[in-house]
């Protein structure tokens, strides 16, 4: 027999689940605030209202349409953001990546690689008529995969290095907007030892995924828009087979030597993508290559570093380090190494004579001024992602489609939200804060794999940001190349579009028959 006592405490526990259930459960009300958050996007081309927006709605809707306790909670839960290390040191890595890029261009790196490239391809003209002309394509190409540690360095590394050699060569500035954009976030998400990672996992131990980086890395063999994207890519460069607008471009610049369209405005920033270099000293290569070399090499030995304790039981000294990679910080990582990177650039100039103590200083808050609009992007992608979990959106969504979704379909469906939600804000990052938080509870319900599910989750959001005029990395991609931005985004269209739709045939071939 149970007594009074007990009885008394069981149906106290049962009210106050109750009481949370109900509280929690907000129907059709969560997916208003992302949807909001879209329209927004598309009506105002503000990717950071938009985002704003949606955090307070979202916040409104759980303080009971309270609008002073709505806002009072959007402030604080935008202040919790930094509550958690890796979502700070993020954060921290992507503003101090802009002193990175400030201390390279000054120290005339930049121009010492521009010099040695020239040097090459006046070699390789000699030897054959307009082989020069694929080959710089090709270099460009990879140097945008190879700086796969930040979108916006990549996109304004290669724009910036590579516009005077593509005028001389009579490339269309179209076509150098497009090698920056696609060669940037695809390399980006398929070697995640970045940012990129370091957010993707942050979100993933926010969905209760015990083992973020070993998921994250499983799900790159399924993440089919980005190898497609840079297959069409590099396809595009060695047959010089374009199609499209882009075919139109490259037409008009070989017979008329236009570089671009009657009537274009090229989108240039002078303060972003070209900070004047020292003057007086020789342009040397190294000045660039050592520090984002030691930067990229820094990370997998971080993530070594930050995981080797977390490893119980190891066979061997490779085996335990291979073992800790899956278990190490990539937030911590990242930062690490961006921070080693600068310390080697500011030596390195010291040594030369280059830079003195308070032009370190200043240089490295100039570089973080520029790049605090990427920052603030990555405190609203968090926050809306918290506020989408607080709503528990992915539960409902998954319930609501749990009748007629089935796993096989849901790869597929996944990746065209995805797409249409980055399409519609211009941010993969907002979209991947969105939609993770969405797609791995269906993926839960639904009993799909869910290594797949984030691959196509990724890969939407990179897509959908190809798209998209108003995509950040679009943009720093025209302006980085001096390209007029519409013309950009129309030129690359075609080539996303004719990945996309191979994407969706894939998802829907490994959900049927896989």
């Amino acid at each position: 027999m149970k007594t009074r006592k007990c009885i008394l405490a069981e149906y106290s526990q049962i009210c106050y689940l109750s009481a949370k259930t109900f509280s929690m459960e907000y129907g059709f009300l969560s997916v208003i605030p992302p949807i909001i958050a879209i329209i927004l996007a598309l009506r105002t081309k503000q990717v950071y209202i938009a985002l704003l927006f949606g955090i307070w709605f979202s916040w409104l809707i759980i303080k009971g349409w309270n609008p002073l306790e709505g806002t009072l909670a959007m402030i604080e839960a935008m202040v919790n953001v930094f509550q958690s290390k890796g979502n700070t040191r993020t954060i921290m890595f992507s503003a101090l990546v802009g002193s990175l890029l400030i201390f390279i261009q000054y120290s005339r790196g930049v121009e010492g690689f521009i010099n040695i490239i020239n040097k090459k391809l006046i070699k390789l003209e000699a030897k054959k008529t307009g082989y020069s002309r694929v080959m710089v394509q090709i270099l460009a190409a990879v140097t945008g995969i190879l700086l796969f540690v930040e979108t916006s360095i990549s996109s304004l590394t290669v724009g910036t290095l590579y516009r005077p050699i593509f005028d001389k060569l009579k490339i269309p500035r179209e076509k150098l907007a497009y090698i920056a954009d696609a060669s940037s976030a695809p390399s980006s998400i398929l070697i995640p030892f970045n940012a990129w990672g370091a957010f993707i996992m942050g979100l993933l131990l926010t969905q209760e995924i015990d083992k973020p980086f070993s998921v994250m890395m499983a799900s790159i063999k399924y993440n089919f828009y980005p190898l497609l994207a840079i297959g069409i890519l590099f396809f595009i460069i060695l047959s010089k087979k374009d199609f499209g607008l882009m075919k139109k471009a490259e037409k008009r610049t070989l017979e008329t030597g236009k570089l671009m369209n009657k009537g274009a405005k090229p989108m240039v920033s002078d303060e972003v993508t070209s900070f004047p270099p020292k003057e007086g000293i020789r342009a040397k290569a190294y000045n660039m290559i050592v520090p984002l070399l030691v930067m990229i090499f820094m990370m997998p030995i971080n993530l070594i570093y930050t995981g080797w304790s977390n490893v119980k039981t190891a066979t061997s000294f490779l085996n335990h380090a291979s073992q800790a990679i899956g278990e190490g910080s990539g937030s911590s990582s990242v930062l690490y190494a961006v921070i080693t990177a600068i310390l080697v650039a500011i030596s390195m100039y010291f040594i030369q004579g280059i830079l003195k103590p308070k032009e370190a200083v200043n240089l490295t808050l100039k570089g973080i001024s520029e790049l605090m609009p990427l920052a603030l992007l990555m405190l609203l992608a968090f926050a809306i992602g918290d506020a989408c979990k607080e709503l528990e959106t992915g539960i409902y969504v998954a319930n609501a489609t749990k009748s007629w979704l089935s796993a096989e379909l849901l790869p597929a469906v996944v990746f065209i939200i995805s797409s249409f939600i980055a399409f519609s804000t211009g941010t993969s990052w907002g979209t991947f804060a969105i939609m993770l938080a969405i797609s791995i509870p269906m993926a839960t319900i639904h009993n799909a794999d869910i290594t797949i599910v984030v691959a196509a989750t990724l890969g939407g959001g990179i897509f959908g940001d190809h798209c998209s005029p108003i995509s950040d990395t679009s943009i720093i991609s025209s302006m980085a190349s001096a390209s007029d931005h519409i013309d950009h985004v129309k030129t690359q269209l075609p080539y996303a579009l004719f990945g996309g739709v191979i994407t969706v045939v894939l998802y829907l071939i490994i959900g049927f028959f896989g």
